[in-house]
């Protein structure tokens, strides 16, 4: 993803997925486009659900997909951030 927004939420009593579809809603409010892809910290997810964003293969089982939008982790993104746009050819997804 060259180009995405960047969406904070600290909402400690709404969980990662209600975060995303919020982000996501949002993102497509303003753009007009649907994202497909959310960045977030490692941290902020608990367990292998969410795959690095190294990993190359989209149906990896660690992979979190919510609606629409996958999300994977990136160590440069702070916590509580959550960098969501649509993805490039470069990006695990495409």
């Amino acid at each position: 993803m060259d180009i995405g927004m960047l969406w904070f939420d600290n909402d400690q009593k709404a969980s990662i997925p209600s975060k995303v579809e919020k982000a996501a809603r949002y993102y497509q409010k303003k753009y007009g486009k649907n994202p497909n892809l959310c960045y977030v910290h490692p941290k902020m997810v608990k367990g292998d659900k969410v795959r690095k964003s190294g990993s190359k293969k989209s149906s990896d089982p660690g992979s979190l997909k919510i609606g629409k939008v996958l999300v994977l982790k990136n160590e440069k993104i702070l916590p509580d951030h959550f960098w969501i746009g649509i993805s490039t050819a470069e990006d695990p997804i495409s």
